[in-house]
C-alpha cells in the first residue's frame, strides 16, 4: 500500500491533499503551521505539527515512505524540505513544488534534488496528482529499485530481439540513466531479420551481443524486457536473480523479480515504456520515439491486433516526436538470399490439412526467416494457420501464424511444446524452440532420421493439440478428401 508524505502545506498543498485524501493508501502531512494542522485534522486528514525542514523529525514521524511531495508556498522552505526529505528517505519518489515567485537559483537547486519539479507557471494540479496517485505507483517503485542498485544494470531482451524488445530495452536504459543508474542493453543470439537489422542500423542503437557462458559478474542487476523468465528465450542462467521484468505477454508461471510489470491487456511492451516516459516528463530524442512507435506498430500489426486504448495514447504521444522517413526505411529493406531460400523450401515441403499448413525446412542459419516464411505462406488461398520449423545448432525453432480463426496460437504452442521446450506468443503469432537432445538419440547429420523424428514430434504434437482444443472442428484440421469421407460419415 502506497504511503504519501506531504511536507509543508500552503494553499497549493492544501488543494492537493484535498484531492488525493481518498486515494487508497496512507497519507501524512507534516507542517510547522499549527492552524493548518488543526484545519486538516478537522477534515479527518492525518497531520502533525513537525518542522518539515528537519530530516530527523521527518524520519521519526513516518516509517517507510513511497512518495514525498514538498508543497509549501515558500520557495526557500521547499528547498530545505526537499534536502531534508532526501536525507530522511533517499529511496522515495520526491516531487517538489517551487512555491510562489521562486528565485531562479532556488528553482535550479530544487531541480537537482527532486525527481519531479512543479513550477506553477507551467503546470497544473492534475500534473501533480498523476504522479502521486495510483497511476504512477509502478513508476515510483521502479525508480526506487533502480536507485538502489549499486552497479550496472543489464537490460536483457529475448533472443534474436525484435523491434518491440529492442525499443523497450533502450527506453528502460534511458529511464535508468535518468535516475542515476548505469545501464547497458544486451541480447543473446543474432539480429538477422532484415527489418530488424535496418531498425538497429538506422537508429544507431548501442547494443551488446552476449554469448552463452559469458562472465556476467560485471552486472549488479538484471532487467528482462518483452519476456519474463531467465533461461527461457534468453541464454541467461535459469537461476539468475532478476530485478526488473516488464512485458506484455501473459505468463504461464509465477514471475520471480523484485519489480514486475506484466500487462497483457496492451499490444506491446513499448506501450508500457512509453507510459513510463510520459509520466516522467522525459524529453524523448527522435531515435527513441521512432523505435517505440515502430515497436508498437509491429507488435499490433499496425494497430489491427490486440490493440488497447493505451497503445493509441502511446502512439499519439510518439508520432510528433518520431521520424516518419525512418519508419518507411525500416519497412522496405532488401530480403536476404537465405530468407528467399527458406521461403522457397517452405513452399516445396508444405503439408496441408484442411486450412492448416505445416512445413519443415531442415537446417537453417537465419531463424528469423522462419517467421517470414510463415507470414508468406499465410497468404495462400484457403489457409488460416501456418507453422514452419527448422533446426540450427542443436535446437529446433518453430514459427506459427494465424488469421481469420478463433485459434489461440500462443496457447496452442504452449500446450503442444511447452513440456519439451519453451513456447508462447500471441493468438495469431507464436513460436517455440526445442532442444534436439529432447527428441531422441539422433545426429544433425542423419538427415533422413532427423526429418522423420521432427515430423513425428512437431507435426503430430501440433495437430494432436489442435484437435483436442475445445470447439476446434476436426474437419478444419484433417481434411475430408485426405482421410476419406467415410470416416466422417460413419462408414467403414
Amino acid at each position: 500500500m502506497v504511503f504519501r508524505l506531504v511536507l509543508g502545506c500552503g494553499s497549493f498543498g492544501h488543494s492537493l491533499v484535498e484531492t488525493i485524501r481518498h486515494d487508497p493508501g496512507r497519507l501524512l502531512v507534516l507542517t510547522s503551521e499549527e492552524r493548518r494542522v488543526e484545519t486538516l485534522r478537522g477534515d479527518s486528514i492525518n497531520a502533525q505539527l513537525v518542522d518539515p525542514t528537519n530530516a530527523t523529525a521527518i524520519a521519526e514521524a513516518a516509517d517507510e515512505v513511497d512518495v514525498i511531495v514538498v508543497a509549501s508556498d515558500d520557495p526557500r522552505q521547499n528547498l530545505a524540505s526537499a534536502k531534508a526529505a532526501r536525507r530522511a528517505f533517499p529511496g522515495a519518489q520526491l516531487t517538489a513544488f517551487t512555491g510562489e515567485e521562486p528565485r531562479p537559483e532556488t528553482t535550479d537547486a530544487l531541480s537537482t534534488v527532486a525527481d519531479t519539479l512543479i513550477d506553477p507557471s507551467v503546470a497544473v494540479t492534475d500534473y501533480i496528482i498523476e504522479r502521486v496517485g495510483d497511476k504512477g505507483l509502478r513508476l515510483r517503485r521502479l525508480v526506487r529499485m533502480l536507485r538502489a542498485l549499486s552497479g550496472k544494470l543489464a537490460v536483457v531482451t529475448h533472443d534474436n530481439p525484435d523491434p518491440d524488445a529492442l525499443a523497450s530495452a533502450v527506453a528502460l536504459q534511458k529511464i535508468a540513466q535518468a535516475v542515476g543508474c548505469d545501464a547497458e542493453v544486451v541480447y543473446f543470439g543474432n539480429i538477422t531479420h532484415q527489418e530488424n537489422r535496418a531498425f538497429v542500423n538506422l537508429l544507431d542503437l548501442d547494443l551488446r551481443n552476449l554469448q552463452r557462458g559469458d562472465d556476467l559478474a560485471e552486472f549488479a542487476g538484471f532487467a528482462l524486457v518483452d519476456h519474463s523468465r531467465p533461461g527461457v528465450n534468453d541464454q541467461l542462467p535459469a537461476d539468475t536473480n532478476v530485478d526488473v521484468v516488464i512485458d506484455h505477454h501473459p505468463p504461464r508461471a509465477p514471475i520471480d523479480a523484485r519489480f514486475v510489470d506484466v500487462r497483457s491487456d496492451v499490444g506491446a511492451t513499448s506501450t508500457l515504456l512509453t507510459d513510463y516516459l510520459m509520466q516522467l516528463g522525459y524529453k524523448l530524442d527522435t531515435a527513441v520515439a521512432t523505435g517505440l512507435l515502430y515497436g508498437i506498430r509491429v507488435d499490433t500489426k499496425d494497430f489491427s491486433r490486440d490493440i488497447s486504448p493505451a497503445d493509441f495514447e502511446a502512439a499519439e504521444f510518439l508520432v510528433p516526436r518520431a521520424d516518419s522517413s525512418l519508419l518507411a526505411q525500416f519497412e522496405t529493406p532488401s530480403m536476404s538470399a537465405e530468407t528467399l531460400s527458406i521461403i522457397g523450401r517452405a513452399i516445396r515441403e508444405r503439408e496441408m490439412r484442411g486450412d492448416v499448413l505445416l512445413s519443415g525446412v531442415g537446417p537453417i542459419s537465419d531463424r528469423d526467416a522462419l517467421a517470414q516464411a510463415a507470414d508468406h505462406l499465410l497468404n495462400m488461398e484457403g489457409i488460416t494457420t501456418t507453422l514452419v520449423y527448422g533446426f540450427k545448432e542443436g535446437t529446433v525453432y518453430v514459427s506459427a501464424r494465424a488469421r481469420g480463426t478463433d485459434l489461440d496460437l500462443g496457447e496452442t504452442l504452449r500446450d503442444a511444446f511447452g513440456q519439451i521446450g519453451s513456447a508462447g506468443g500471441h493468438a495469431d503469432m507464436a513460436g517455440a524452440q526445442i532442444s534436439l537432445g529432447l527428441l531422441g538419440d539422433v545426429e544433425e547429420g542423419s538427415a533422413d532420421s532427423l526429418r522423420q523424428i521432427l515430423t513425428d514430434v512437431i507435426t503430430d504434437r501440433f495437430f494432436d493439440t489442435l484437435t483436442s482444443r475445445p470447439g476446434q472442428p476436426v474437419e478444419s484440421v484433417y481434411s475430408i478428401p485426405e482421410f476419406g469421407k467415410q470416416f466422417f460419415d460413419g462408414e467403414e
